[in-house]
């Protein structure tokens, strides 16, 4: 028992030390943000000697950033509602077929998790600038389809597989069809494999930097909040205190959302790995 004890004890301090270790480069955005220019560049790891609130008045109105709000929002809502439709869709009636051909499919579908972004991006922008879907921000949530969804797929497929097939076949009897069966009966019991997927891709959509700057860089009207931060960086200057106070405000809304929500994360991907 005692061994027990200091081993858990020390695995304790060891999580304690790695979260600290993570946070750390947050702790530094959120002090360098309430700090000057010249204490900035002074000394980036000392805390602020007079909090310059003044920074955020001055983003907030520079940025326009309800505008940037905005764009998020759509980029980020659209994004959601198209992975979750399809991956649950495709998910389910890949694990309720059993053959070959599913499988190939299921396999072809979740594959281009191994695939890095950056061995694509060129490839990505140029099909987007042919379906014109770049420098606007629905066609940026339209694009997160294909690059949510595998992940998506993953976690749905191993979730449904563990519902019974007894309940496709009462909802049938009743006289059900394909969609109605799934949107009333199947989807409500998939509700909290699709809150974590949710939450894990608001993290994502929310802060990504790579996509928009590609897509949407080049129109100010369609700028993220992340990109906002990037505009005080330059190469002949850099106002490193309204950089650090424009990423603190991208990335709050969602930090809020995954504060509020975590539970749900650990929760979804455990039941889906179970039922699978």
């Amino acid at each position: 028992m005692k061994k027990h004890k200091t081993g858990r004890i020390v695995l304790e301090i060891g999580m304690v030390l790695l979260s600290i270790l993570f946070l750390y480069p947050l702790f530094l955005t959120i002090i360098n943000s309430l700090k000057s220019f010249s204490e900035v560049m002074t000394d980036v790891i000392a805390l602020p000697k007079k909090l310059t609130f003044a920074n955020y008045s001055y983003v907030w109105e520079f940025i326009n950033y309800p505008r940037l709000f905005l764009n998020n929002t759509v980029i980020t809502v659209l994004g959601l509602a198209g992975i979750v439709l399809i991956s649950s869709i495709a998910a389910y009636k890949l694990a309720r077929t059993k053959s070959k051909a599913s499988s190939i499919i299921y396999f072809i579908c979740i594959m281009p998790m191994l695939i890095p972004f950056q061995s694509i991006m060129l490839t990505v922008l140029q099909m987007a600038k042919n379906f014109h879907l770049s420098d606007s921000t629905w066609g940026l949530g339209i694009l997160y389809w294909g690059f949510g969804a595998p992940l998506a797929l993953f976690i749905y497929h191993g979730f449904v597989k563990g519902i019974p097939k007894e309940i496709d076949e009462s909802a049938t009897i009743d006289g059900a069809s394909g969609f109605r069966l799934f949107f009333s009966v199947i989807f409500p019991l998939l509700k909290s494999v699709t809150t974590t997927i949710i939450i894990i891709d608001v993290m994502w959509i929310w802060n990504d930097f790579l996509l928009p700057l590609l897509m949407v860089n080049g129109s100010p009207a369609t700028k993220t909040l992340t990109l906002a931060a990037y505009t005080f960086v330059g190469q002949y200057t850099s106002d490193w205190q309204y950089a650090m106070t424009a990423m603190v405000m991208a990335v709050l809304p969602s930090i809020i959302v995954f504060i509020f929500l975590q539970k749900y994360i650990v929760k979804g991907v455990v039941a889906g790995a179970v039922k699978g």
